[in-house]
């Protein structure tokens, strides 16, 4: 794979992580006030989500967070440096 096609499959891996965790953040429990009160998320259901689920949701929107920050760190060092 050519240093093109690395940092093409870069930005595409920055697009997808968007979505995801744009995606990922309005999925959270409010924690109430803010916009999330707006919207409904302040009404208290019997269908709230266990503290398991919520604590996975937490971990994987960390860890594609981080991903999405690494991502743009080397985009942002290859144009630059002017690798891509």
């Amino acid at each position: 794979m050519t240093m093109t096609g690395i940092f093409i499959a870069l930005r595409i891996l920055l697009g997808v992580t968007s979505l995801l965790l744009t995606l990922l953040i309005l999925l959270h429990k409010g924690r109430g006030g803010g916009l999330s009160d707006m919207f409904g998320g302040g009404i208290n259901t019997t269908m709230s989500s266990s503290g398991v689920a919520e604590r996975n949701l937490n971990r994987i929107t960390v860890i594609l967070g981080l991903v999405w920050v690494v991502t743009i760190i080397i985009l942002g060092l290859a144009s630059t440096y002017s690798w891509a």
